[in-house]
Formats: structure tokens, C-alpha cells, sequence
């Protein structure tokens, strides 16, 4: 046994002692007289809330329970970017626990017992404890929620309570007791170095104001309470993973809000699902009540039906919720809160109250769920029994063809547990098609295609993430309106509402094989890599770092044998690599099998079609010096996504760049503790999502941007930042299409109950839009000419001839909105205007980006274009 114990500095001891009423208050069950087991304050040497434990003393906590109670067990089901352990803590009684696998088992029978013996499911139910799950600290900020599940660990190893006891017998518990270690510690490790010792309960203090990028993402500044269902950071699949593992009935996931507000407890606001089992009502309601009854006696404030809806599928409450289970959502007030915080209405909310709350309903619920354990697994049954769908969709079809993003949709649908199959054969039926909304009567799918039946388990889920479009029983939303895969990969798909028969196979496993191919009886000319596979830009940052001469291909060529590339494509000419010559098979080789590529190699540079790959039309690529800017006021979430982007997959370097910085400095000096980074130092500049930009660029800071971009300097907007650049502060004459203001009679009568409403749905709040592409462009070499575009908001840019226009709505507004929900004058005023384009400035170029291409990087189908921004864009 290794004992961790935190010593309390005297500086605490003042604050300590006025907070002494609450630790009496809200008093936990320490079970000394029954076990040995060191509860949390014994073990970490300080009571829960008078600090912020580092996650790596949880991780020993929770180690040491697992050591000395047969109740608990510990898996690591992964680990961070930064390396910490991702834990999830199994509770049960003992006797469970030394069935736990047999109990595991039965769960995944059950989850597919709808095609099985009834008389069986009935065996199977009658000793299957009821499994009950629970996230917390997904938002590392919201940093209460770690604390109290250490508490909550403790207490079902070492209770001897009665209704606990009997509660344990009946339910298998399943703790995530940190989904976001990384940001956690970024918040704790800050928050901890700047406590004071006579505690800060001023809101204004210091302590409640964690610099950018604070703690709520994780290492890549990402929100991972919407990644559930994508899986994109390795915090995601492994709770993903493991929570199909064991398909719960109940899940409650942990969350604060700010300060100001009190608990949040289920049942909340719409929209809703509409696709989820009527009785989910109910039992978020009987869930719910449990949650207050534990409140009621001491006074602790909540509030149900407001602000919180459970629409987008990827929160930690509806992605269960669409696997069959009751998901649910508590909010504590606290973010920012520190140790304690007044509050507008004078009161102070302590971390003890907080982490308190959040203990007092993990109970509650651990208690609910047992007393209903027979009813929930029934409402489980009845959630994954496809003949109880209210979708009449019986399957869908994606073509597989060569969309770059086609595996990364696959692997979403594998890494959530779906059926999958492929097509050994052409399919001759007639579908609802994705891109046109009408019914296709006489296409032939090729073989290959996936087949996804929705006569599996997992129906309403599929339904919930494949369906076109959701029914929407109102527009406000607190998140997206749409977030359908097959559109946000922009892919081929189809919908059928008959049974398919065609022969399929199972797809269970991802291949991606790299190839080097090409004749080998000839001295090598070129290795050429086609810019429209899913990896190549991969492969151009690797050539760079490599010290290789790249070209890409201004226009698509083909060879005598017929085989053609598109635009882009990179192009490695030997006669220009000659110092590299003895290296360069074994590095295709590596780029190959690294990143899944099929690289050619040429033995001429005549083709038969184009240019020539040697032609001084094919542009060379320079590996560009890149900077980003970030912190306030750019989007913290905008920013992630492009470093992310960059770092991560695409492994460029990119600088960033403080504002808090450059504001201090000024243009062309960004400004360094030790030095200045000049503007001029870099080639791209990449402006996130922001507002109030006037904050960063005033008059004479945009004139000295203008000279950079003049000179050869390339300017990448995005979002916010993109409508900055135009004619509303003398940047450019670009014409900027923006909603009017209501000046109706009814908006001037308005009462003031209806006016949340009434603006909101005049809103496009996160919808799909049809929209094509001009792929002759060097920003969208590589792509489909059709996309779909996720628009937030309603602005546009009006094509002129000063500006190449890349990116355009299509000019039908009937056919315009492609999913999701947008208000009818915001669509006839988008129709046929642009959304990506660029202008030539002197010698430099700044490129518009007013749809984020890359939304949580989920929405894949037009983020090349970012790519491409940085990569291709300055050797045009």
C-alpha cells in the first residue's frame, strides 16, 4: 500500500476555519467503526473541498480501494495524449464480483435477445443485477464531480448501510471518474498555484479567472462532451469502448455550470429525440425526483425543465440514451468557483457543497436504479428492440466511392458496436438519395457498398446518426440542428424503407494496406501521390520534413494506360531530389505503410493528358512557415480544431501566437519574453473563429497586415473572423451579406416572454446546406465538387469578380437545406452566395473560410480546404 498524503499549508488554515459550518453540514459517512479502509481524508490528508486534488492522487485512491475492498475493481481502459491513466471503477457487492465477467456476458446477451427465446430473456433477467454508469469531470473545469466520486467509491466499498448494501447486491456500478484527466490537472495545477490563503470568495479575485485556453478541453482544446459518438481523441473511444462493453440501463453524466445557478436535475427542456421510448419520460422524471429527495433536507437548491435539452446525440447523456439506457444530465453551479465563491444573490457556494451534491445524487441514483432494477432492464429490452422503432428506414446504403472519409465513417459505426455489412454484389433497387432528396429508381450501387440494417440492437442509434434529417419539435437549440454522418463525411448514401436482398459479407475490421506500385525495369522519373486520398497531406508534411522538392499538379493528368490524378497531386521528381536519390524507395516505402497511401512510380513525365509532371505549370510546394493566433478573443474550440488539425493528424508546425501578446506589441511584432517573432518571420497566419477582432486589429494594425499579404503573406479567416475582413472595416471592397434588421410590426410589439424564441428561430443554428465546390481552385484540389457545408448564422459573400469564389450555396433555396433547421428569408438570402473563396492581394492572398470546414472535427466532408489553406494556397 502506498500512502499519499497532502500536507495543509498554514495560509489555509484562516480560510479553513470559516468554512468549518459547511464540513458540519454536509458531513460524509467516514465508516470508521465498520473498515479499516482509509476514507479520502484519512488518505489524501485533508478533507473533501478544502482543495483540489491532482488527478494522479485520485488515480492512487482509487488504486487502493481496488487493493482493499472486494467490492471495487480498476481498469484502465486508456490513456490521454498527455499519458494519464483513464480509469473506470466497477462496484458491486462481492458476490457479484466474483461473477463479474458472467454478468457482463449476460448484459450483451440481453442487449440481442430480441430475436431470441423468450423463456430464456426471463431466466437471464431473474439474477442480473441492473448496470449503472456515470461520467464525471468530461469538462476538466468542472472539477467537483472527481472529487465527489472518490467520496462515492468509498462509500459502496466500505458501507454497512442497509438500503446501500441491498442496493449494491442488485446493480452493477460503473464509475468514469475522470473522462478529461488532462484538463483537470490544467485547471487544478492553475488553480491550486493561485489560491489564496484567506480564500478568495470575491468573484473578481484572481482565482475565479483561469487564463486561456483554462481547463474545460482537453489537450487539444476540444469539448469532449461531443465526441461520444465520433470517437475523435483517445479519451473518447476508450469510454466509448468501454461503455459498449458493458451496455448499461442507466447513465447519469456530471457536469457544473456557472456559479450563479443551482443544480440542474433531469427532466429537461426540448428538443428532445423524438425517436427515443416514450416511458424515457418517466423515468428521467422518477430519476429525477430521487435526486430532489435527497435535496430536500437540507435545503439545497435545484431546478428541473429549463435551458438543457438532450437533441444532439454525442453529450454524455443522450449518446446513452440512444443505446438503449436512461441517460441523464446533472449540472452543478460552480465553474470558476474555486473553494468558494459569493454568488449575485450573496450566498457562498463552496467546493464541500458542490462535490456534496454531486455525492448525495450518485447515490440516490445508485439506490433508484436498484429499487427498479427489473423495470429498467425491461425498458432496455424494449429500447433495443428494433420492432419497437419508430423509424421506418430499414437500412442504409453508403457507396464506397473512393470518398477519403469513407473508413473514418466506418470506423464510427465499429467502434459503436453496429452491424455492418458489404455488398458482394451490384444492388439494383431504388433508394432515397442523399444529395437530391428524391427517390433514385434506376441506379445500380456497385459491390462494396456498406449496408447498415437497422434490424440490430442498436436501431435507435443508427437512426439518430444515419437519418437524413430528425424531426424537430422546436428550433432553439442549445447545440447543432443536424449532425447526420453520412452528410457530415460528405458521402453517397441511400435510404430504404423495404427490405434489401443483396449478398453482403460482414465487415468487422478496417483494412488500410499501402501500396508502392508502378514499373520497376526503368530508372524511376517521379513518384506521384494523388492529393485526393484521405492521407496525403500527411504525406506532403513528411516529404517536407524530409528535405524533399515537391510540386503538385496544377490540373488533372492521365497516363497512356489510362490511369489519371487529380489536381494536387504531389509530385517528387527524381532529377530534382538527386542529393536524396539512394532514399527515396525506402521513404515511399514508409509513406506507404505509414499513412495508408497509394503512391505511383513513374518511369517518363510524358502523360498522355495534362501537363506534363515536370511543366513549370506544376507549381512547386515550399514548406510555409505557419502561425496561428489564439487566445481571447479567438474561439477556443475554432483553435483546437486547427491545431488539432495541423499538429496532430497532419503533423505541420504551427506557431501559436497569443493575442494578450501582439496587443502588447503590436503589428508586425508578435513579441516574445525574449524577443520578437516579426510578422514577416512567417508565410500563413491562420485567424480563428472570433468577435470583437477590433480588440486585436485596430486601423494601422490591419494596414500593416495588408502589407504582409502584399508582399507574399497569406491570411487564412475563419468563421467571425472572415466577415471582419471585409468592407465593414476598410480591409477590402469585399461585399458581406448579412440578415437585415427586423423592423416588422410584430417584432416591435413583441412581449417580452416571447422574445427568446422568436429571435432564435431566426437563427440557422448549426444546419447542413448543399453547396459546391470550384476543384480546379488550389483550396479545394482533392475534393468532390459536392459538399455539404455546416452553416451557424446567416452571413455570406457575394460573388464578384474580385473574388475567386471557391465555396457557393447552391442557388435553389428550395434545395438549399440539406438537414437541420433554417428559417426560410436566411435561406433565400444565402442561396447561390459564396461561403469559401479567396482574393489576390498584391502578391499575397487572404483566404475566407465563413463555415468552419472542420466542425469538431466530425464534419469532414469540406476540411481539406483548411489544408489546403496552409499547404497548397501560397505556391499558387
Amino acid at each position: 500500500m502506498k500512502l499519499y498524503s497532502s500536507v495543509i499549508f498554514f495560509f489555509y488554515l484562516a480560510f479553513l476555519h470559516a468554512q468549518t459550518d459547511i464540513y458540519e453540514r454536509l458531513d460524509f459517512p467516514e465508516n470508521l467503526d465498520q473498515s479499516e479502509i482509509l476514507s479520502p481524508r484519512q488518505f489524501l490528508g485533508y478533507r473533501l473541498g478544502e482543495r483540489f486534488t491532482e488527478y494522479a492522487a485520485s488515480v492512487a485512491y482509487f488504486d487502493y480501494l481496488d487493493e482493499q475492498s472486494p467490492r471495487l475493481r480498476v481498469e484502465r481502459y486508456g490513456s490521454t495524449y498527455e499519458g494519464r491513466p483513464l480509469l473506470l471503477v466497477i462496484a458491486t457487492n462481492a458476490e457479484n464480483m466474483e461473477r463479474l465477467e458472467a454478468i457482463r456476458a449476460t448484459q450483451l446477451q440481453l442487449v440481442d435477445s430480441w430475436e431470441g427465446d423468450g423463456a430464456q430473456v426471463e431466466s437471464l433477467l431473474a439474477s442480473q443485477p441492473v448496470i449503472n454508469s456515470y461520467s464525471y469531470n468530461i469538462h476538466g473545469n468542472e472539477a467537483s464531480s472527481t472529487e465527489a466520486a472518490m467520496q462515492v467509491a468509498y462509500e459502496l466499498a466500505t458501507t454497512e448501510d442497509p438500503v446501500t448494501e441491498t442496493a449494491l447486491a442488485s446493480t452493477v456500478n460503473l464509475l468514469f471518474v475522470c473522462i478529461n484527466p488532462d484538463g483537470r490537472d490544467r485547471y487544478v495545477y492553475w488553480y491550486n498555484g493561485m489560491a489564496r490563503a484567506t480564500g478568495g470568495e470575491e468573484p473578481h479575485d484572481l482565482e475565479h479567472y483561469a487564463p486561456f485556453p483554462n481547463g474545460r478541453t482537453n489537450h487539444y482544446w476540444f469539448d469532449l462532451n461531443r465526441d461520444w459518438v465520433w470517437g475523435v481523441h483517445p479519451e473518447s473511444r476508450g469510454h466509448t469502448r468501454a461503455y459498449q462493453r458493458w451496455m448499461p440501463s442507466v447513465h447519469t453524466d456530471y457536469h457544473e455550470q456557472g456559479y450563479d445557478a443551482n443544480y440542474f436535475t433531469v427532466p429537461g427542456t426540448m428538443p428532445r429525440n423524438l425517436l427515443l421510448p416514450d416511458a424515457y419520460e418517466y423515468w428521467a422524471d422518477t430519476f429525477g425526483r430521487a435526486n430532489i429527495a435527497a435535496f430536500d433536507p437540507k435545503g439545497i437548491s435545484y431546478f428541473t425543465r429549463d435551458r438543457f435539452d438532450f437533441f444532439y446525440p454525442s453529450y454524455g447523456s443522450s449518446y446513452p440514451s440512444v443505446m438503449g439506457a436512461i441517460g441523464m444530465l446533472v449540472e452543478q453551479g460552480g465553474i470558476a468557483a474555486g473553494r468558494a465563491v459569493e454568488t449575485e444573490d450573496s450566498y457562498v457556494l463552496t467546493l464541500r457543497q458542490r462535490i456534496w451534491d454531486h455525492y448525495s445524487t450518485s447515490i440516490a441514483q445508485l439506490r433508484t436504479a436498484a429499487k427498479h432494477r427489473e423495470a429498467l432492464q425491461r425498458y432496455s429490452l424494449a429500447a433495443w428492440n428494433p420492432l419497437n422503432s419508430k423509424q421506418q428506414t430499414t437500412a442504409y446504403l453508403i457507396e464506397n466511392d473512393g470518398n477519403p472519409y469513407f473508413d473514418d465513417f466506418l470506423q464510427m459505426l465499429l467502434m459503436n458496436g453496429v452491424r455492418v455489412e458489404r455488398t458482394t454484389e451490384p444492388l439494383d433497387a431504388p433508394g432515397l438519395s442523399y444529395r437530391t432528396g428524391q427517390v433514385v429508381a434506376d441506379r445500380i450501387h456497385p459491390a462494396g457498398s456498406l449496408i447498415v440494417g437497422t434490424e440490430q440492437a442498436r436501431h435507435l442509434f443508427l437512426n439518430s446518426i444515419l437519418a437524413n434529417d430528425l424531426a424537430i419539435e422546436d428550433s432553439v437549440m442549445y447545440d447543432m440542428s443536424t449532425w447526420s454522418a453520412p452528410l457530415a463525411y460528405n458521402l453517397e448514401a441511400y435510404t430504404f424503407d423495404a427490405p434489401v436482398q443483396v449478398n453482403t459479407e460482414p465487415v468487422t475490421v478496417i483494412e488500410r494496406r499501402g501500396t508502392v506500385s508502378g514499373p520497376t525495369d526503368s530508372p524511376v522519373y517521379a513518384y506521384v501521390i494523388d492529393w485526393s486520398q484521405r492521407n496525403a497531406p500527411q504525406a506532403l508534411a513528411a516529404l517536407w520534413k524530409n528535405g524533399l522538392r515537391v510540386r503538385a499538379s496544377l490540373e488533372p493528368f492521365s497516363t497512356d494506360a489510362g490511369a489519371t490524378y487529380s489536381a494536387g497531386s504531389l509530385i517528387v521528381l527524381r532529377g530534382r531530389n538527386l542529393e536524396k536519390e539512394g532514399e527515396l524507395p525506402a521513404l515511399m516505402r514508409q509513406l506507404a505503410a505509414d499513412f495508408g497511401l497509394r503512391i505511383e512510380r513513374f518511369t517518363t513525365g510524358r502523360m498522355r493528358d495534362g501537363n506534363d509532371l515536370a511543366s513549370t505549370r506544376n507549381f512547386p510546394l515550399r514548406e510555409p512557415r505557419v502561425a496561428m493566433l489564439v487566445d481571447e478573443p479567438f474561439d477556443t474550440y475554432t483553435s483546437g480544431q486547427i491545431y488539432f488539425l495541423f499538429d496532430w493528424e497532419t503533423q505541420l508546425p504551427v506557431t501559436r501566437i497569443r493575442t494578450s501578446v501582439l496587443r502588447q506589441t503590436a503589428v508586425p511584432k508578435f513579441g516574445q519574453r525574449y524577443g520578437y517573432a516579426d510578422l514577416f518571420d512567417y508565410d500563413v497566419v491562420v485567424l480563428p473563429d472570433a468577435n470583437n477582432l477590433e480588440e486585436v486589429f485596430d486601423k494601422e494594425q490591419r494596414r500593416v497586415l495588408m502589407d504582409w499579404i502584399t508582399a507574399g503573406g497569406t491570411l487564412v479567416t475563419v468563421g467571425e473572423t472572415a466577415e471582419f475582413f471585409t468592407t465593414s472595416n476598410d480591409f477590402t471592397d469585399q461585399q458581406l451579406n448579412v440578415a437585415d434588421r427586423d423592423t416588422s410590426e410584430r417584432a416591435s410589439l413583441l412581449p417580452f416572454a416571447e422574445r427568446t424564441d422568436y429571435y432564435g428561430k431566426k437563427n440557422i443554428p448549426g444546419s447542413a446546406l448543399r453547396a459546391s465546390l470550384d476543384t480546379t481552385h488550389p483550396l479545394a484540389f482533392g475534393m468532390q465538387p459536392e459538399v455539404y457545408t455546416l452553416k451557424f448564422g446567416s452571413s455570406s459573400l457575394e460573388p464578384e469578380p474580385g473574388l475567386q469564389t471557391v465555396g457557393r450555396y447552391t442557388a435553389d433555396s428550395t434545395r438549399l437545406l440539406a438537414a437541420g433547421y433554417a428559417p426560410r428569408e436566411a435561406i433565400n438570402r444565402l442561396a447561390g452566395n459564396a461561403w469559401a473563396g479567396v482574393r489576390q492581394i498584391g502578391q499575397g492572398q487572404l483566404v475566407y473560410l465563413l463555415d468552419n470546414p472542420h466542425y469538431r472535427m466530425f464534419w469532414r466532408g469540406p476540411s481539406r480546404l483548411m489544408q489546403n489553406a496552409v499547404m497548397m494556397v501560397p505556391g499558387m
